[in-house]
């Protein structure tokens, strides 16, 4: 671990907030074992050792939970809008008033540093409000056919009972962002969260219950085996709607699952973000806001900038500015006061960042800062520059995940752009320029589905958050978000 490393005392008592999470399934509105009675650990990223153990579901868990929703389907989706609206409003507001709570939870089984989670607490929480407003915004449109031999009424209705699959990087924001609209829509919703951040979301699921949320209508199955579970609910007929949020590999099996019986799909894979800066830029925003785009979760965020394609005239100067900033990261565990940077989530994401800068350092990069991983237990990384990149390097292909800025150079626009666009993924991308027309040039002729001009940070619960080419299909938040949780009808009328 670096020198920088914190070491003044813990800022909440981690345990007392450890016992107050449910470590049960979340099944019928209420915490219940498995089915076999097996638990699986959850670790402290920060010194691997166990934090707690949770309820292990199975196939049986699986179809028992889907029993439970297809019971209180047709119930919730009857459930006047305003009544829906409210109870997503309420937790709402159970969220803000244990928001410290919910942040140092996430922290303890993420790893990342508070501030992070303290952010993603607010950011994650929206979606709950967000989607209360929507809730009683869904509309429909009646008019005069053209032809004048009737009318044309259009109505919107739940598509039934859906299924998430959430990542372990954004263990609040991935659910609220789907089951917000899921349940603003009138649908019944299971989640199967990631094995090594399954707390947040039993939490989020007991704040539901205590808003008032019907039993049957949520259910959270934490299982160390995720393919046995989202098997055993793809296969089920019953299942109308899949939303997964995780890698492009994984987004391809499920779709080919899905395809089987022609269940509505929603996902939002992995990212491959550049970041480039031309010369009329600002450089000092472009560092803070290059600064945000890469260290924000401390980098494993699949909107993270993974690729600094800067413009030859300043690109000595953003990479001094960038380093300098990256070096006033505080390392240690996150739940320690002062802290910037916490551990990467797991031993084999930690080692994957080793190995792409070995590799990149090997092929001709140079470090600027950082660039070795620190003795001692936790999985930790230290924030890295490197830059002499070739900007078609093996380790600008991969998404990096983690607290590594990969800095290239190009000369002429259309040389940055290419660059940017030369990958299969298309989530998000970011740029800094002053000049107007460039502005709007560049924004268009990116290949991707969201945009940053002259910003770091671009998730907002009212903006669709999406992706297009092999970073997913469908958008969540905005307005756009619910109408993936409902389904069109035409109704023909004389």
């Amino acid at each position: 671990m670096s020198s920088s490393e914190a070491d003044s005392k813990d800022v909440l008592d981690p345990q007392a907030i450890l016992d107050g999470v449910p470590t049960g399934l979340w099944i019928d509105g209420r915490s219940t074992p498995a089915a076999s009675g097996k638990t699986f650990e959850v670790f402290d990223p920060a010194t691997e050792e166990v934090l707690t153990s949770v309820a292990d579901a199975g196939a049986d868990d699986a179809i028992a939970a889907l029993d439970s929703a297809a019971g209180a389907a047709d119930d919730w989706a009857a459930t006047p809008a305003r009544e829906r609206s409210e109870i997503l409003r309420r937790t709402f507001e159970l969220l803000t008033d244990r928001a410290d709570d919910i942040a140092m939870l996430m922290t303890l089984e993420l790893g990342r540093a508070l501030p992070d989670s303290r952010a993603e607490t607010k950011y994650g929480n929206e979606f709950l409000r967000w989607f209360a407003e929507e809730a009683v915004r869904i509309g429909g449109r009646f008019t005069q056919a053209p032809a004048g031999n009737g009318r044309i009424l259009v109505t919107h209705q739940p598509v039934g009972p859906c299924l998430a699959i959430t990542p372990w990087n954004f263990p609040l924001a991935m659910g609220t962002r789907k089951i917000a609209p899921a349940l603003a829509a009138g649908n019944v919703m299971l989640v199967k969260p990631a094995g090594e951040t399954p707390l947040t979301m039993l939490a989020l699921a007991e704040a539901f219950a205590e808003a008032g949320l019907p039993p049957g209508v949520l259910s959270v199955l934490p299982t160390s085996s995720s393919s046995t579970v989202s098997s055993a609910l793809i296969s089920d007929d019953r299942i109308k709607k899949i939303s997964f949020t995780g890698s492009t590999p994984v987004g391809r099996t499920l779709l080919g699952q899905a395809a089987e019986r022609v269940q509505r799909t929603s996902m939002e894979l992995g990212g491959n973000a550049p970041f480039l800066v031309f010369d009329d830029a600002d450089v000092d925003a472009a560092v803070e806001g290059a600064y945000l785009a890469k260290m924000r979760n401390g980098g494993e965020a699949c909107t993270a900038a993974n690729r600094f394609l800067v413009q030859s005239g300043i690109v000595e100067e953003f990479t001094a500015k960038l380093t300098e900033k990256m070096s006033q990261v505080v390392m240690g565990p996150g739940y320690r006061d002062g802290v910037t940077l916490g551990p990467l989530v797991n031993a084999k994401q930690r080692d994957k960042v080793a190995e792409l800068v070995e590799q990149a350092v090997s092929d001709g990069a140079r470090v600027r800062l950082g660039g070795e991983r620190p003795e001692g237990r936790g999985f930790f990384y230290p924030a890295t520059v490197l830059d002499d990149v070739d900007p078609y390097a093996p380790i600008t292909r991969e998404e990096i995940f983690g607290p590594v800025a990969v800095i290239s150079t190009f000369d002429a626009e259309d040389d940055g752009i290419a660059a940017a666009n030369s990958t299969e993924y298309g989530l998000a991308s970011y740029f800094y320029s002053r000049d107007l027309e460039r502005c709007m040039r560049v924004a268009s002729r990116l290949e991707s589905g969201m945009v940053g001009v002259n910003r770091g940070v671009i998730s907002d619960a009212a903006a669709p958050f999406g992706g297009i080419k092999q970073s997913g299909i469908g958008r969540e938040g905005g307005t756009e978000g619910i109408d993936e949780y409902l389904n069109v009808k035409y109704i023909a009328l004389t």
